[in-house]
């Protein structure tokens, strides 16, 4: 018996591959750990983004014509360069600057939100309770930075507000922490949870409609980029250091053009200074001499509202998208008026960060008019994405006619004209039968005097025939015949009774 239990419960399975029980607890981190994973997610993101800008800002100088580089100089510099990474506004000489490449802002946003990812996953962090501290001390490292930047700043050439300066770094970094740590501590189920699902499902097409708009808008500025080479080239200028510098900074700002070429893929287009470019209509300005720059169009072109094709068909697959969500077509119009509001409520954001002051020179300011932008984006969403999420989707087979499962709208005035007709087809038998039993009990009553009337005929003949046999032995001592003459008087008799019984009736009747 032993040996079998032990070749029941022997393990077949090699050394080193025992399943290891899920019940026992995984290491509690220390306080000392703890500490130095939040103080390195603070610092990481802060030494990255100052070293990348700095490492630009050295490249440029050093390679710079006619100018003489300086580390000194690259290290105070790279203060507020790091600033405009994270759109904080600067001022040169009292002169604004707020139209800032969101490419270097896109980099370091990136990088915050991996370091984020990985100081949770140091410290064991599987709930949004776990993120809190990291996106707090990595918000909070970002706001002191900056308002410490614009401390140092105050008296050079480059002018910063020191508000700004601590709430646009803080809420920025802020909100690539939560972005990083996200999928790390169950956000998304948290969220799916405690939502609609028909919103769920529009949020997630929504964010499909802005990818789609933002791939639509670099597909037109690529073309026109490629189509306007040569003016592109000739931008350039034949020193290394300024071609350099021209093409870094046209490389940061291409994230500013492609939104451009978004607003005016849609409709309303943009506006640089006194140059307005949109698909209606053209307002000739000049230009800045930048390569980013160089596919804005001299004049107006009749076959731009082609164009317009393309937010149509973003709009379609937004609706292909939802179309199998739910079988009730007004649900899926919800959640197609959900992925509308969140493409426009992105519109407006990325409007506003491409935009901004550029000076007070010819080519102030640069700006995307979001207030139209995302109303028109919310109708490109709607209006052709409802089409196909109506159409396209499940819909309920109709009934045949004469089913039980019909409306009861149409059936209700049917079910009341035959309750109407077997209420009037019982009342008219009730009245028969009623009728009826009147003319029976009538012939009753007329049929009772007529045998009456009988009874007493036969009791006078049987009573005449009587005493007739009685005079006929007495006088003769014989009996008498019955004589055929008794018939009429029989008759007779039978008719004054019958005309006397017949006035009569009633008291007999009631007797």
């Amino acid at each position: 018996m032993v040996r079998i239990m032990k070749l029941l419960t022997r393990d077949e399975r090699p050394p080193g591959e025992e399943p290891v029980s899920d019940l026992v607890p995984e290491p509690e981190v220390s306080r000392a750990k703890r500490v130095r994973v939040l103080l390195s997610a603070a610092c990481a993101p802060l030494l990255f983004s100052y070293t990348a800008v700095a490492a630009v800002l050295a490249v440029v100088a050093f390679a710079a014509d006619r100018s003489r580089f300086s580390s000194t100089g690259v290290l105070l510099a790279a203060g507020p360069g790091w600033l405009a990474s994270w759109q904080v506004e600067l001022e040169f000489g009292g002169h604004p600057l707020s139209v800032l490449p969101l490419l270097p802002t896109i980099a370091v946003a990136w990088f915050t939100a991996r370091t984020a990812s990985r100081a949770v996953r140091r410290i064991g962090g599987g709930t949004p309770a776990d993120a809190v501290p990291v996106v707090a001390v990595i918000a909070g490292a970002h706001a002191l930075f900056g308002v410490l930047i614009a401390l140092l700043a105050g008296g050079s050439p480059v002018g910063v507000n020191p508000l700004t300066a601590f709430c646009v770094p803080g809420l920025l970094a802020g909100l690539a922490a939560v972005a990083g740590t996200a999928k790390r501590c169950g956000s998304p189920a948290t969220l799916r949870e405690r939502f609609d699902p028909v919103a769920v499902h529009g949020l997630r097409a929504g964010a499909l409609g802005l990818a789609a708009l933002i791939a639509c808008g670099a597909a037109v500025f690529t073309t026109v980029t490629a189509v306007s080479w040569s003016t592109v080239d000739g931008l350039f200028e034949p020193g290394l250091g300024a071609s350099l510098g021209l093409f870094l900074l046209s490389v940061a700002y291409l994230p500013n053009a492609v939104i451009a070429a978004l607003s005016f893929t849609t409709g309303p287009g943009f506006s640089v200074g006194s140059l307005t470019v949109g698909m209606f209509g053209y307002r000739e300005g000049q230009l800045p001499g930048v390569p980013v720059l160089a596919g804005i169009p001299s004049h107006h072109a009749v076959w731009w509202p082609a164009l317009l094709l393309l937010p149509a068909l973003v709009g379609a697959l937004v609706g292909w998208k939802i179309r199998a969500i739910d079988e009730d077509p007004m649900l899926r119009m919800r959640a197609v008026a959900v992925a509308g509001a969140l493409v426009a409520f992105g519109c407006v954001i990325l409007g506003t960060l491409a935009g901004g002051r550029l000076g007070d020179g010819p080519f102030d300011p640069v700006s995307v008019p979001v207030g139209i932008a995302s109303v028109i984006t919310f109708c490109w969403i709607v209006i052709p994405g409802g089409f196909v999420a109506f159409f396209a989707g499940a819909h309920d087979a109709p009934e045949p006619p004469g089913e039980p499962g019909e409306d009861t709208e149409d059936t209700g005035g049917a079910d009341a004209t035959e309750d109407i007709d077997a209420t009037e087809d019982i009342d008219a038998t009730d009245v028969t039968e009623a009728d009826e039993e009147v003319v029976e009990g009538e012939e009753g009553e007329a049929a009772e005097p007529d045998e009456d009337i009988e009874s007493e005929a036969e009791f006078e003949d049987e009573a005449e025939a009587e005493l007739a046999r009685e005079l006929g032995e007495d006088l003769d001592g014989t009996p008498a015949e019955i004589e055929p003459e008794s018939e009429p008087e029989q008759d007779i008799a039978v008719t004054e009774s019958t005309d006397g019984s017949g006035d009569e009736s009633s008291p007999g009747g009631d007797r």
